[in-house]
C-alpha cells in the first residue's frame, strides 16, 4: 500500500513534546517542592549508566530507521516497517530509551519527581501516539505488521 493514501498517525509530534514535558515538570517540581531522598553512594554513576543506555537505544533505533529508510518523525506517514534490532525487542525502542533516560535521571541527579513522571509520560505517549502509531503501521502494512505486533512487545519482554 502506498503511504501516501493512509493519513499520518499524528498531526502532532506528541512524543518528544511529551518527554520534554516530563523532564520540565521534574524539574519545576523539584524546585518547588523538592523531595529530599538519601540515595546511597555510587547511585549517580548508576543513574548516569542508566541514562546511557537509554541513549544507545535511541540512537541504534534511529540507526536502524536510517538503514531501512524509514521515516522517524512521528507525526509523519510510515515509509517502512523496521523489525531489525532494536525494533525486534521493543516495537517503540525509541520511546523505551527516552523512559530509560527519566529513570536514570531520577538516581544522576537525586530527582525522585523524574520517577514520579515515568507512569505519566507512559501512559500519555501510549494514548496520544502508540495506538494512532499502531493502527497507522495496520493499515499501512497489513498482515506483516500484525505478524511483527504478536511477535515483539509493545515496551518491552525481559523473557519469553
Amino acid at each position: 500500500m502506498q503511504t501516501e493514501t493512509v493519513a499520518p498517525p499524528n498531526t502532532v509530534p506528541w512524543p518528544p513534546l511529551i518527554f520534554g514535558a516530563a523532564v520540565a515538570a521534574a524539574l519545576v517540581l523539584q524546585w518547588a517542592l523538592p523531595l529530599d531522598v538519601a540515595v546511597p553512594s555510587g547511585t549517580g554513576w548508576a543513574g548516569a549508566g542508566i541514562m546511557a543506555a537509554g541513549a544507545g537505544l535511541d540512537m541504534a533505533a534511529m540507526l536502524a530507521m536510517r538503514r531501512h529508510h524509514a521515516n522517524i518523525l512521528p507525526h509523519r506517514a510510515a515509509t517502512a516497517l523496521v523489525i531489525a534490532w532494536p525494533f525486534s525487542i521493543s516495537r517503540n525502542p525509541i520511546y523505551l530509551g527516552n523512559v530509560l533516560l527519566l529513570v536514570g535521571a531520577a538516581l544522576a541527579f537525586g530527582n525522585p519527581w523524574f520517577l514520579v513522571m515515568v507512569p505519566a509520560a507512559v501512559w500519555a505517549v501510549t494514548v496520544l501516539a502508540i495506538r494512532r502509531e499502531e493502527a497507522h503501521l495496520a493499515a499501512l502494512f497489513g498482515a506483516a505488521w500484525l505478524h511483527y505486533a504478536r511477535r515483539v512487545p509493545r515496551w518491552f519482554r525481559l523473557a519469553s
